[in-house]
């Protein structure tokens, strides 16, 4: 077993006790630099972090391999990676960029094969002059997303 299984095994059993958390990413250098990237349906505490990186610290042997290691949440403005992530973000604002197109709008629904966004545009009235507001949707397979971030608004 490799020094990233073997980690990428106890992430999963400290877990285990947190099923609302999940792991969004694992990274381990060639110096040993261990990076787990945590996310959670409802967010990730300091406490979690803590909690995560204990589980694995207690359970390595720094006299069999020396490491660094780093547990932390998703950032904001961090891409969506994971079906889990954009679920819990329905109901937010997204910029996704597709192989054509980029689009900012409301996360409406996610599913496990598509996205569904929602969004206001002007356009031209079909009868008479001037422009109206409508209302757009778009149906997006996750395979032709290249990047989903999650806007915060103030």
């Amino acid at each position: 077993m490799t020094f990233k299984e073997t980690v990428k095994g106890l992430i999963d059993e400290a877990l285990l006790e947190k099923p609302s958390i999940f792991l969004v990413d694992l990274k381990v250098t060639d110096a040993f630099k261990v990076l787990v990237d945590l996310d959670g349906d409802t967010g990730v505490t300091l406490q979690d972090c803590i909690d995560v990186s204990r589980a694995i610290e207690s359970n390595l042997d720094r006299e069999a391999q020396d490491f660094s290691l780093e547990v932390a949440s998703v950032g904001v403005g961090s891409p969506l990676q994971m079906i889990r992530q954009y679920k819990k973000n329905v109901g937010r604002t997204l910029i996704v960029t597709t192989q054509t197109e980029k689009i900012e709008a409301e996360l409406v629904e996610a599913n496990e094969d598509f996205i569904i966004l929602s969004w206001e545009a002007r356009e031209p009235k079909k009868v008479g002059k001037g422009k109206e507001t409508v209302v757009k949707e778009q149906k997006i397979p996750y395979v032709d997303i290249k990047e989903a971030i999650v806007t915060v608004t103030f």
